[in-house]
Formats: C-alpha cells, sequence, structure tokens
C-alpha cells in the first residue's frame, strides 16, 4: 500500500494535475482509506475533547461539581458533555438549541457517555431561554452570537440576567469577529467589541480564558470571556 509520502509526492509532481492524482490514488482505494482515517483521526479527537480535555478547560472557566449550567446553541454537545461530566450526577446540563436534529443527535452520544444529566431543550427564537430565574451556575454561549442581529442580541442579554443566579457567571466564545475568521454580524466587530456590548447589557467582565477550543468538529486556539451580572 503507498505510503503518506507517496501520496504526497503525487499531489506535489508537477507532471500531474489535481484532477489525475486524485483519479491515480482512487484507484486502489488510497483516497477513501485516507478520508476514513482523517475522520477517525477527528472522531478521537473530539471524544478526547469532551471526555477530557473539554473537561478540565471548562474547570478553567469555573464551573464546578454540582452545578447547574445551560449551554445556549449546544448543538451536538462538544460542551454540553464535558460539562455534563464536570458537574457529574449532582448537577444538571441544559443543552438549548432551535436544531431538533442536533439534539437528537445528542441525546444519543448522551446515553452512550453516560451523561444521563443533560437535558435538551428545542428553542424557538434567537433569545428564548425557557428556564426558571436566577436557576444557572453558569451560562455557556459560545461561538453563537454572530449568528444573532444586535437588537436579539440585547434581548438574549437580559435573557440571560434573568436565568443567572446572582452568584452565577456568563461564558461567551466570540468567534467569527473581525480578527477571527470574521462572519456574520460580528464581522466588523472586534472582540473587544463585543465584550464591551456584553458588559452594556449590565455585565461586568470577569476574566478571560484562552486554550484549546471546539469550533463546529476541530479543535482550535481561542479565547472565552467571562462575566457577572450586575446586581
Amino acid at each position: 500500500m503507498p505510503t503518506i509520502t507517496k501520496v504526497l509526492r503525487i499531489f506535489s509532481s508537477q507532471k500531474n494535475t489535481l484532477a489525475s492524482a486524485l483519479i491515480r490514488l482512487m484507484r486502489p482505494g488510497l483516497f477513501l482509506r485516507i478520508v476514513r482515517r482523517l475522520k477517525a483521526k477527528i472522531m478521537n479527537e473530539m471524544e478526547r475533547w469532551e471526555s477530557e480535555e473539554g473537561v478540565h478547560f471548562l474547570k478553567r472557566i469555573g464551573i464546578q461539581k454540582g452545578n447547574t449550567v445551560a449551554d445556549f446553541g449546544a448543538r451536538i454537545g462538544h460542551y454540553a458533555i464535558p460539562a455534563a461530566i464536570l458537574v457529574g450526577a449532582g448537577g444538571t446540563v441544559y443543552a438549548l438549541d432551535k436544531n431538533a436534529e442536533a439534539l437528537v443527535e445528542l441525546q444519543k452520544k448522551s446515553a452512550v457517555r453516560d451523561a444521563s444529566n443533560i437535558i435538551t431543550i428545542e428553542t424557538t427564537s434567537d433569545t428564548g431561554i425557557n428556564l426558571p430565574d436566577q436557576s444557572i451556575d453558569a451560562l455557556l454561549i459560545y461561538d453563537v452570537l454572530h449568528m444573532i442581529p444586535e437588537i436579539s442580541r440585547s434581548a438574549l442579554y437580559k435573557e440571560v440576567a434573568r436565568v443567572l443566579k446572582n452568584s452565577g457567571f456568563l461564558s461567551i466564545y466570540p468567534k467569527h469577529v473581525a480578527e477571527d475568521d470574521a462572519e456574520g454580524h460580528f464581522k466588523n466587530l472586534t472582540a473587544e467589541d463585543v465584550a464591551r456590548e456584553v458588559s452594556s447589557a449590565g455585565f461586568i467582565t470577569q476574566n478571560k480564558i484562552c486554550g484549546k477550543l471546539s469550533h463546529g468538529n476541530t479543535l482550535v486556539s481561542g479565547c472565552v470571556w467571562n462575566f457577572v451580572k450586575i446586581t
């Protein structure tokens, strides 16, 4: 079977176009085998993140055993699952998302990971958090805010303040800002701008924690910002 070195040589050869190189790789099935290996590697990375690295990172930001956590925009649980492991049987993680299919996938994963303390909630808007007043110790909004218009973000911050305990904190991951793969409603905003926006909504910046983070189905370097509400 050809080695990775041979594969790279095929792609780098000036005598072969990308198309012909792909054809040459496909004939022995090498290309498909490489894709499978890459997928397996990504899966292993994310499983390690959810069971170990993510747990350590969420502990760094301040989540503790027994806490009640809400993950707004949880998707398939790359933060909800490590949060559930961290808070333990005495804690609860509410995973909120508009995507019903993603929540079904999260439920399947949580069953496999024995994370029965995750409760999924399908939301119907960008701003609604269907949880009781002052019931949450830590509320995560990771890689979501850039998809929400400014007027809706203001309403969301009010909901966050309502559900957070006075001793609780809000943690945001302002991905897709001007300096970091700009996209959506954050393409003209910096992370500092977003932090000021949150602060103007009745919060105080607590700290900024950087490290390896989950983004989609990959791991990247980034920073989250923690805030406490003004009481």
